[in-house]
Parts: structure tokens; C-alpha cells; sequence
């Protein structure tokens, strides 16, 4: 039942602004305020906060939904909740909570997480952002990059070093909010694909930030990343939702198009590989939904999130090929939405931990 609202959703709001937006590449505001009325930006939080109180599998019901739906779109919002309020959730004081959490899944104000920068993506302890404190207030001085939401967000959980002397364990996180002295947007990032995602550069040239606006302080930023862990879980699970995408398109096309007298799903070399398809996607959700479930139970699952988020990244690309392929010339145009699925699909591998971090995560909990 939660599934079919979503889709409803996605049919009614979503799908008639894709092409649009797409071609603006800009993500559509306005779906906000509506995704927070339906509680799809609370699923996890609890009811005190205007959440719904539900659990991660839920979440990736709704993630996978909206990555099926247009992957660019899905990404902004699992952004929004998963790395912007969630750690405002865990760590944040009641103030900050009802500053930011509150209205963010009302879905009346949108955050963004700044940690990456230029010189600075996997090995996030190599940041060079750097905040000072003077009196009641911090003075941040750096860039960030590659940043979801960060030109449209009226917030941002921001990472600097407060102790470069400590590598790792002198770093902070800031909640910034767009309007703070020294604190500007950018430029906007233009992508290969997910071209519905607001990507863009933050700047702090002594920015100032008051000191109730500390969020995690030194020694706590190991222990605020390992929160991330349910946002990567949720990143499979579009992963998931952008294969079936393409899988489904495939799929019908196949079914329609003739070739030598009959419906090219009738030739084995199209059969075979709309068959793997399948294959691959159902292992890949159920990876994904393992993962959420220990997630949900307080399980322990680091290895199970990474093997979902690396598996799940690496079937959609081969699917989004597979469906180019399937669909031959067409799937080459841009009057198709295949040509998209395939441009979508190599974001996977890259961002929330490159496929190479997965396995290094992967033999690190298998003891090697």
C-alpha cells in the first residue's frame, strides 16, 4: 500500500515536470512542501519531530520508488534527509532540532551536507575547510564541492577542522544557514546525467556561524560519518529503483518491436539478456533489503551496506547498458528515456563511497 502511494505520487507530481527540468537542469522547489505533506521526508524520524516514525525498509521502499521514478530528483531528497537532517536528528540539541529538523520534514527548509572538496572526496580527514573560534561565534574559511541541494539549500551541515593538529579528530560539524555572514553559493556543477540533482560549490570566506550552530565538536566526527551508513543503504535502494527503470522500459520495448516477422523478446540473444536482467536486479534489492532490515533491527551491517550500495551501483550501470542495447538506434536517442538511465546510472559507482571504498569496506569486515 505505501508503495502504491508513492507511485501515485510520482505519476501525479513528479513524471509531468521530468522532461522540463531535465532540460533546465534544475531540481522543481515546489516538490518539497508536497513530499513533506505525504511524510515521505519523515519516514524515519518520530512523530514529536513531524515524522512518521517508520523504519529504513520502509525508507528504501520509498527511495527505490522515487530512483525508478527520476534518478536526479531521488537523489536531492535522499540528500536532504539521509545527510542534511539525519545528522541534525542524532546529534543535534532540541533547539537545532526545531531550527532545522522540524521545518526540513515539513519540508519548508532544505540542507544539504558540505563535506567534499576539490582536493578532498574519499578521504574526507584531508579537508582543508577550517573554522576559528572567536568569542561566541566560529569564523569558517574554505570551499566545498560537488555538494547535493547546494545551490537551493536554506541550510548546510558543513565538516572544517577546529584542531589541524589532529587529523580526523579535530574535525567539527557546523550547521550553516544560507544568509550567514561570508557564506555564498558557487557555481552550479553541470553533470554527464542526474541533471534534475542541484549540484554546486559552497564558499566560506569568513563566514560567521554562532556558536550554538556547533553540531558535532572535535573527537565526534568518526562516530557522526558512521551515521551515513543508513544514507548508503538508501542510495542502493534508488540504485535498485533506476534499474528497474530502465529494465521495465526494455522490457515493453522488446515486446513491441518487431524484427523478421516477430517481437524481438522472442530471439534468444534479447530473451537471455532481459532474463539476466532480472536476475541481477532482484539479487541487487534483496542485498538492499538485508541491509535495511539489520539496519532496522540495530544490527550490526556495515559489510551488508557496502555490498548492497556496491552491488546495486554496479548492476544498474550494466542494466542501463543492456537496455541502450535492447533498444539499438533508439536507445542512442534522446527521444527515449533510456539514453537518460544510462547517463544516470554511472553516478552510481561514484558518489556516497566510489565502488572501490565498498571493497575495501568489504575486506576490512571480512578480516583481511
Amino acid at each position: 500500500m505505501f508503495r502504491d502511494t508513492v507511485v501515485e505520487f510520482g505519476k501525479r507530481e513528479i513524471e509531468p515536470l521530468i522532461e522540463e527540468y531535465e532540460k533546465k537542469e534544475e531540481f522543481p522547489k515546489e516538490l518539497f512542501p508536497k513530499l513533506g505533506e505525504m511524510g515521505f521526508l519523515g519516514i524515519v524520524f518520530p512523530e514529536e519531530y513531524g515524522g512518521v516514525g517508520l523504519d529504513k525498509v520502509t525508507e528504501c521502499i520509498f527511495a527505490e520508488e522515487m530512483g525508478r521514478i527520476n534518478a536526479g530528483i531521488a537523489m536531492c531528497v535522499n540528500a536532504h534527509t539521509g545527510l542534511a537532517l539525519f545528522p541534525i536528528y542524532k546529534f543535534g540539541t532540541e533547539d537545532q532540532k526545531q531550527r532545522y529538523l522540524v521545518p526540513g520534514i515539513a519540508g519548508q527548509k532544505i540542507g544539504a551536507l558540505g563535506l567534499t572538496e576539490p582536493n578532498a572526496g574519499s578521504d574526507a580527514r584531508s579537508i582543508r575547510t577550517q573554522a576559528v573560534k572567536q568569542g561566541s561565534k566560529y569564523i569558517l574559511n574554505g570551499t566545498k564541492t560537488w555538494i547535493t541541494n547546494g545551490c537551493m539549500a536554506d541550510f548546510a551541515v558543513v565538516a572544517a577542522y577546529t584542531d589541524k593538529s589532529k587529523r580526523g579528530e579535530g574535525i567539527s560539524l557546523f550547521i550553516v544557514e544560507r544568509g550567514f555572514p561570508g557564506f555564498k553559493v558557487g557555481n552550479k556543477i553541470h553533470k554527464l546525467g542526474h541533471k534534475t540533482a542541484d549540484t554546486g560549490e559552497l564558499i566560506f570566506d569568513n563566514c560567521e556561524v554562532p556558536e550554538e550552530n556547533l553540531l558535532v565538536g572535535e573527537g565526534g566526527f568518526d562516530r557522526a560519518m558512521a551515521t551515513l551508513l543508513g544514507a548508503r543503504i538508501t542510495h542502493a535502494a534508488k540504485s535498485v529503483g533506476m534499474a528497474r527503470a530502465a529494465f521495465e522500459y526494455a522490457l515493453q520495448y522488446s515486446k513491441e518491436r518487431e524484427a523478421f516477422g516477430r517481437p524481438i523478446c522472442k530471439f534468444q540473444a534479447i530473451s537471455f539478456k532481459l532474463a539476466d536482467m532480472a536476475v541481477k536486479i532482484e539479487t541487487a534489492k534483496l542485498l538492499v533489503y538485508k541491509a535495511a532490515w539489520l539496519y532496522s533491527q540495530g544490527k550490526r551491517c556495515v559489510k551488508e551496506a557496502s555490498m548492497a550500495k556496491l552491488y546495486a551501483s554496479e548492476v544498474v550501470q550494466w542494466v542501463a547498458t543492456e537496455a541502450v542495447q535492447v533498444l539499438g538506434g533508439y536507445g542512442y536517442g534522446v527521444e527515449y528515456p533510456v539514453e537518460r538511465y544510462y547517463r544516470d546510472a554511472k553516478l552510481a559507482s561514484i558518489t556516497e563511497g566510489t565502488s572501490e571504498i565498498q571493497h575495501i569496506i568489504i575486506a576490512r569486515e571480512l578480516g583481511l
